[in-house]
């Protein structure tokens, strides 16, 4: 006889992950507690390099392996999967299923994300936030932008890692107003 002590088998996890920060440590544990694997998806995979999105999916899949590995979270119970955005919410959910292996539940806090996958036929279920007023990566960009301390809030790996690919340098650059870059102002 089996006994599953997990309520689900696979689970999915999506996040811009612009930078990965505690709350997201925090939120990939709490889905692994509630599952036997996670798949983890780099949402809006296709943006890099403006303000919003300053980090590629690649560098993005960089930070979650570090910060994962740094909270001793075992590789074999997760996979990391990029995937783009499309512009039609009606085909979101079809985009997401094609990019990934089968899952059972969708862990989320965003209400869009939420109805999309209920509409879907899955379970959704929300994760209790971390200091979610602190632990944002728009909070975590505007203390790089202004000066302030934000390494306290992401993990020392992943620090390191944004300071070697000179993250900090690339967010203050594409904030100045004479970045080529820039996406106008509607």
């Amino acid at each position: 006889m089996v006994v599953r002590l997990k309520k689900w088998k696979v689970g999915l996890y999506i996040g811009r992950f612009q930078p990965v920060h505690k709350g997201h440590i925090h939120a990939i544990k709490y889905a692994l507690g509630k599952v036997e694997e996670l798949i983890i998806g780099i949402g809006s995979a296709q943006s890099s390099h403006d303000l919003e999105n300053p980090f590629t999916a690649g560098e993005r899949f960089t930070m979650l392996r570090l910060g994962l590995d740094e909270n001793n979270v075992d590789r074999n119970v997760y996979s990391i999967i990029p995937i783009p955005d499309t512009k039609v919410h009606s085909l979101w959910v079809a985009q997401v299923v094609a990019y990934t292996p089968h899952f059972e539940v969708v862990f989320t806090n965003d209400p869009l994300s939420s109805e999309l996958f209920l509409e879907a036929g899955y379970n959704v279920e929300g994760i209790p936030y971390l200091n979610r007023e602190i632990y944002n990566a728009t909070y975590v960009r505007e203390k790089i932008l202004s000066g302030e301390n934000w390494e306290d809030l992401v993990p020392k790996n992943v620090v390191e890692f944004i300071k070697q690919i000179r993250g900090v340098k690339r967010i203050r650059d594409l904030a100045k107003t004479d970045n080529p870059y820039k996406k106008p102002k509607k």
